[in-house]
């Protein structure tokens, strides 16, 4: 009993350390650009890929990703064109998870535990599941190594990127194709409801501590792990909700991240 009980708790502790590096760097970004409605609503289509997968009987992971991937794509385009960005944003987030809610309950012989997806479900990962999210978590850090100077450029001023021969354009593109994959990533994790919260969470905690980009990238990460890790504690003491847990122990290093922050000031 000790030793399923050792496993189920790594596992579930190294799927929340994955989903914390990969979630805390694209965070930053997702503040900077104040694109937290596009997270959620890129979350949301998360319901309608799972709803699809369990239709056409293959992989959650692509599901989602794949409905995660089209759905950031059409809010990039649309962007910009005659849509003010808010209300194209609470336009596809609504109805992307409202279709998704809909179509689960079309699918006749399929048991759907809609609480897992929508709150996540980390204490039963799986070691299949722990593969699939490390695996997703890693092409995440190497995107984001990849195209950091050149998302950072975008980011801070898409005029000096254009000048430096960027398409902003294009930064996006890849900066949604990435937070798609994030998505798909830590549905298992914490649910479609809470993965906005674990982006934008620790890089806000981050921030008021950090002087470089690159510092508020890698304090985001420390801080989401310590979430995780914090957060599973919390559920197995107290008996709370995982998913719920992680976010509230975030939400704490937040408040202790502003404290910190004024009181640095105030003798700066």
């Amino acid at each position: 009993m000790n030793e399923l009980l050792d496993d189920f708790l790594i596992r579930a502790t190294l799927a929340g350390i994955a989903v914390a590096f990969a979630a805390a760097p694209l965070g930053c970004f997702v503040v900077w650009r104040r694109m937290a409605y596009f997270g959620d609503a890129t979350a949301h289509a998360a319901i309608l890929g799972v709803a699809l997968a369990l239709a056409f009987n293959i992989s959650v992971f692509l599901g989602v990703l794949t409905v995660s991937i089209l759905v950031a794509t059409l809010v990039a385009q649309l962007s910009g064109r005659g849509f003010a960005m808010d209300t194209l944003l609470g336009v596809m987030a609504h109805a992307s998870l409202a279709i998704g809610l809909v179509a689960v309950s079309f699918l006749s012989g399929v048991r759907v535990d809609l609480m897992a997806f929508l709150f996540g479900d980390i204490l039963a990962v799986s070691s299949a599941d722990l593969a699939v999210i490390w695996s997703g978590a890693l092409a995440v850090l190497v995107l984001l190594i990849w195209r950091w100077d050149a998302l950072l450029t975008a980011t801070m001023s898409p005029e000096l990127a254009r000048a430096g021969g960027l398409d902003p354009d294009r930064e996006q593109l890849v900066l949604s194709i990435i937070l798609a994959i994030v998505v798909a990533v830590a549905l298992k994790v914490v649910g479609v409801i809470l993965i906005t919260a674990m982006l934008i969470i620790p890089a806000a905690a981050a921030r008021p501590l950090a002087r470089t980009p690159e510092t508020m990238a890698i304090l985001a990460a420390l801080i989401a792990v310590l979430s995780a890790v914090g957060g599973l504690q919390m559920s197995l003491l107290a008996d709370t909700p995982a998913g719920p847990s992680i976010v509230t122990i975030a939400f704490c290093l937040f408040i202790l991240s502003l404290i910190a922050g004024n009181l640095y000031r105030t003798r700066s």
